[in-house]
């Protein structure tokens, strides 16, 4: 991804690489909980942000009218804008139908033959049908949707595939199995830092993925309307943007940290003469990778003033004294935990809904329960080739112990390749994703995990993957039982770098908790 000064290439090197402007004017407003859209006065609103050369829109299937806002603009235009899009398919969604006819949706919508980019957006790790190897040469359908839109793409419906809210581990995983990612859409602000410190830009430079960089006004609290402002008490509902970012505020440090930071953009744009805004904008636009920062708009009110606002972005040049002020105010801040994504998957939950979104089969949990209250036994298949073959599956829960098979990243025979390629770490994220789908389906979690056995084929690879197990489950605050042996010939093949089994005690990692060191408590508590 290369730059100029308000343009950005993503997919440099393809065959078909697509040009962005570097502010993108974003479309979630329209998705609800921030009014009612016009769909026919926010199409004719369109033309003026395209005349300002701002003529890239990010949107979704789910933002309500967007897709229908931008094909409007698009039917009677001379050229049509750039839409950047997403496909957000819930767990069950899946398959080549399921591909085609979202594509199809999204062209009849936008008005356009061919997706600039679509931006799928996975709503849980272990619910494993979104991947398999790009290469697979098995010929079956199959249901893993990132291999079917590989194929739409390759059909000239997409132009450049991209991911939404995906981390670094994931990312890894998904280059690592063969596809070809343009972009993918994180949270980024002078207060959410993750991708800037935590290993995600640097990974995309390196990898050549552009990032498209959401949140960086925090739904609008980045401004000088609240600058020495109290702190708001926000209603349920009243504002989407505001109760998710407010969650953000808290989660740094609170109000009067907040105010400290907006306190220090202030000094920073009155030395310019640019709004606050522009100053967080334009900080994150300077991150290595970021392809382009998304700023919402619902298309109405006073559009030039908004327009000039964000062109005004594109000629602000920081300097080292800026930098240093804004970093002063940064250095009062908590870091946000986790990873680039996590907000939407792991606590402290700082999603729109506050809450993942667990998707649980309530019937199949209920029916788990039954069975294991009656003194039966749950037996878990994942529909690997090799369960029927070898007469085992992938995990078994009696009482409320659960046992899980050793497990790899080949699902099938065929010579077409692992899941994460040879990369042991990714091989290793994408096995306990699998392991997590288990344990989930018979009733656990992650946090109950009691062992793990580790079998490597090249003792080499062990600090790899004990990152990957501190990551994917010490994230979760528990310390499994482990054991890791290496120089191993693995049956379903050399390209297995790693091989994991695991056990794990329902609800032993939702109670108290007691660590102990050689001298004793190490940590007690919830």
């Amino acid at each position: 991804m290369t730059s100029a000064t308000d343009t950005a290439v993503l997919g440099e090197g393809t065959a078909n690489p697509l040009r962005i402007s570097r502010l993108v004017t974003g479309l979630w407003q329209l998705a609800g909980g921030h009014g009612a859209a016009d769909v026919r006065a926010c199409a004719a609103a369109i033309g003026a942000y395209v005349d300002a050369g701002l003529g890239t829109f990010d949107m979704a299937d789910f933002y309500g009218p967007a897709e229908d806002v931008v094909g409007a603009y698009n039917a009677t235009a001379a050229a049509p804008v750039t839409p950047l899009t997403k496909w957000c398919p819930l767990p069950g969604v899946v398959g080549a139908a399921a591909a085609k006819e979202a594509v199809d949706a999204a062209c009849a919508r936008l008005h356009v033959d061919c997706v600039p980019l679509l931006q799928l957006h996975v709503w849980r790790y272990d619910d494993l049908n979104y991947l398999c190897v790009a290469w697979r040469c098995d010929g079956a359908d199959g249901s893993e949707n990132i291999h079917h839109l590989a194929a739409l793409q390759r059909a000239g419906r997409i132009q450049h595939l991209g991911l939404t809210n995906v981390d670094v581990a994931h990312l890894r995983l998904i280059l690592g199995s063969g596809y070809t990612i343009a972009s993918n859409q994180v949270c980024m602000s002078v207060l959410d830092r993750r991708a800037e410190t935590g290993g995600m830009s640097a990974f995309c430079a390196e990898r050549g993925v552009g990032l498209l960089a959401y949140g960086t006004l925090l739904g609008g609290f980045i401004s000088e309307k609240w600058l020495g402002e109290p702190e708001p008490v926000l209603r349920d509902g009243e504002n989407a943007s505001l109760s998710k970012y407010k969650r953000f505020i808290d989660v740094a440090g609170g109000w009067a940290v907040f105010q400290g930071l907006l306190a220090a953009l202030k000094a920073v744009a009155d030395k310019h003469g640019v709004p606050l805004a522009s100053v967080a904008i334009r900080y994150v636009l300077d991150v290595p990778a970021v392809a382009g920062v998304i700023v919402g708009s619902r298309l109405v009110g006073d559009a030039a003033a908004h327009i000039g606002a964000n062109k005004r972005v594109l000629a602000l040049v920081l300097d080292e004294a800026d930098r240093a002020t804004i970093a002063a105010a940064q250095a009062a801040l908590h870091p946000i935990p986790g990873d680039c994504g996590d907000e939407n998957r792991y606590p402290p939950y700082l999603s729109p809904l506050g809450t993942a979104r667990d998707f649980v089969d309530e019937a199949a949990l209920a029916a788990v329960e039954r069975t294991v209250a009656a003194g039966g036994r749950v037996e878990r298949g994942s529909g690997s080739a090799w369960e029927p073959v070898a007469g085992y599956c992938r995990a078994v829960r009696v009482g409320d112990r659960i046992t899980v098979s050793g497990t790899t990243t080949r699902k099938g025979f065929s010579g077409a390749g692992v899941i994460g390629g040879r990369d042991a770490e990714a091989q290793a994220t994408y096995v306990f994703d699998i392991i997590a789908g288990a344990v989930r389906a018979l009733g656990g979690a992650v946090q109950d995990i009691t062992r793990t056995r580790v079998l490597l084929a090249d003792v080499g690879d062990w600090a790899a993957v004990g990152r990957a197990q501190a990551r994917e489950v010490g994230r979760w605050g528990v310390r499994p039982a482990n054991t890791m042996v290496g120089g191993l010939t693995f049956v379903v093949g050399p390209d297995a770098l790693v091989e994991i089994e695991a056990e794990a005690v329902v609800g032993s990692g939702r109670g108290p908790r007691l660590r102990l060191g050689p001298g004793g408590i190490v940590r007690e508590g919830e």
